[in-house]
């Protein structure tokens, strides 16, 4: 059991799929940063200096001036600014990731396969196909003339 858990570990799509985790949770974490600490803050002063992660609706209807209050209050809240803070993170990792993809799939591409060499040709005497190795048309029996 110990040497078939080894061959198992040691194949290629679990190594794959391994790394690819833990540089997609590393991904992750970079592309957070991205929209919590570079793009909110912008469209936060756009719109007025709001800041998105302290949006929230208190349900126990007191009011607290930011979500940190609220939760040490014990209060029970709809956190929407933490919401579209996640919504906005995802959507950009979408976007990367797709245009990542879309770049490697430009380079894996095949390129076209050269058209294929004729396998007939025309018989200049009666215009029937001919196969492009025959020296004589099986239809009028005239000789053909070699390019």
């Amino acid at each position: 059991m110990g040497k078939e858990f080894k061959e198992f570990i040691m194949r290629g799509n679990v190594v794959d799929m391994a790394v690819g985790i833990v540089i997609g949770a590393a991904f992750g974490k970079i592309v957070t940063s991205f929209v919590e600490d570079i793009l909110m803050p912008p469209i936060g002063l756009l719109l007025g200096r709001v800041d998105f992660s302290n949006l929230f609706l208190s349900l126990s209807g007191k009011s607290y001036d930011t979500l940190a209050a609220a939760k040490a209050a014990g209060a029970a809240t709809l956190n929407y600014g933490v919401f579209l803070n996640t919504v906005i993170n995802f959507l950009t990792l979408a976007s990367a990731i797709f245009l990542l993809i879309r770049q490697i799939n430009r380079l894996r591409r095949e390129p076209a396969p050269a058209p294929a060499a004729p396998a007939t040709k025309e018989c200049s005497y009666c215009l029937s196909t001919v196969p492009i190795k025959a020296t004589r048309c099986a239809h009028c029996t005239s000789e053909l003339r070699t390019a």
